[in-house]
């Protein structure tokens, strides 16, 4: 006698319409930036960047913004969701409330060029200015520079920075002061600052013991709730800040 094995029957997810409010700037047009509101059919599993794709191109082909991987690598589809910096492209339908329109806008902070994009010279500027390569002691090695796993471990955490600017552009002092590296490069600094093989700490802790280095932090922990990677931004910062301090890496 052969057994009847029953299939579970599953619900299929049903779309939901959901109304975006996107601030729209196209400087051959507007004076000030505006905002539209758009409807899209989606998913509960579908993503930010997946409406922004379906408004572009289904609906209002001038919408700009970027993307790239979309898989939260990248970086470049950083802007903000509902009042917070995030990622369109890891942000999930059913992880916000759609009884409402959906606010979607540039991360703030830097120059506004259009739409949901920005001049991100500033931010790669800053970046750059804490020297974040290597900078090794010495000749050209005969051998591999030697690591243990302890060693590496002490700045794993920082390696993870996609340059997404998502933590510098939740900074309230980024904001109001231009001349501010910001979280992003101070992480950067922490990288290498930390790594066993690098010979350029003291170098890079004089440049962030500037008038507007590492003492402008005022602990508001934005950065770290704003890092879609995880990193624990502001811990980074008060590492550097103590060994600033106590001159011990």
């Amino acid at each position: 006698m052969t057994a009847t094995v029953e299939t579970p029957a599953f619900a299929a997810p049903v779309a939901s319409e959901v109304t975006f409010r996107i601030r729209r700037f196209q400087p051959e047009l507007d004076e000030e930036p505006h905002w539209e509101d758009y409807t899209v059919a989606l998913y509960p599993t579908d993503r930010v960047l997946t409406a922004l794709e379906k408004i572009k191109g289904e609906i209002d082909g001038t919408l700009t913004f970027r993307r790239s991987c979309g898989h939260g690598i990248c970086g470049s589809d950083a802007m903000r969701i509902n009042g917070r910096n995030r990622l369109a492209c890891k942000t999930l339908v059913k992880d916000l409330d759609i009884s409402k329109p959906i606010t979607v806008e540039a991360i703030k902070g830097l120059p506004l060029e259009k739409d949901l994009v920005v001049d991100m010279d500033p931010f790669f500027a800053a970046y750059r200015s804490v020297l974040p390569f290597l900078i090794p002691e010495g000749h050209e090695p005969s051998k591999e520079r030697l690591q243990s796993a302890e060693e590496r471990a002490r700045f794993d955490d920082t390696t993870k920075c996609i340059l997404c600017a998502c933590c510098t552009t939740s900074c309230p002092v980024y904001w109001t002061d231009d001349q501010y590296f910001g979280p992003a490069a101070i992480v950067a600094a922490n990288r290498f600052i930390f790594d066993s093989r690098d010979a350029g700490a003291e170098q890079r802790l004089e440049i962030l013991n500037a008038k507007e280095g590492v003492w402008r932090c005022r602990t508001t922990f934005n950065c770290t709730d704003a890092c879609p990677r995880g990193i624990e931004v502001t811990k980074a910062i008060q590492e550097v800040k103590r060994a600033l301090i106590f001159r011990r890496v």
